[in-house]
């Protein structure tokens, strides 16, 4: 990664990046019941399988951090070896306060951990299920 990553593309809005996954994907109409009904047996079965409250806000959290692309990339660089800030900071071409501050948020949900040498602070991927949870997902944007 060099430090011209964003170099030669224009930002782009929110709305715009939607738009363009909606023209690339085709538009997604929901079908819906003609005559609105429950069934009972499939909704206390479902009911018995969810995750309680404080699981699934934990989960939102975790799938919160892979919203932003400079803690994607963070986590990327930490696929191919343990790496300081100042590493971090001169690959991907920011301040080592902003990868600092990245990596405070990676560390709070467990994807990133930290191990002091002398002066320095290496981090490192927490585990596998980090390498797991990224290619998974590139494999379906792939798609």
């Amino acid at each position: 990664m060099d430090k011209d990553y964003n170099a030669g593309r224009k930002p782009v809005t929110v709305e715009e990046r939607y738009m363009n996954m909606r023209a690339r994907r085709g538009s997604y109409d929901v079908e819906r019941c003609d005559l609105p009904c429950t069934h009972e047996d499939i909704i206390e079965r479902v009911r018995a399988e969810l995750p309680d409250e404080d699981t699934l806000y934990d989960l939102t959290e975790l799938f919160r951090i892979f919203g932003d692309s400079t803690r994607v990339r963070i986590l990327y660089l930490l696929f191919a070896s343990e790496m300081c800030v100042c590493d971090m900071a001169a690959l991907l071409g920011l301040t080592q306060s902003a990868v600092s501050h990245q990596l405070r948020a990676l560390k709070n949900v467990r994807l990133v951990k930290a191990r002091r040498e002398g002066k320095t602070v290496f981090y490192s991927l927490a585990d596998d299920h980090v390498k797991v949870i990224i290619n998974q997902g590139l494999e379906h944007v792939r798609e």
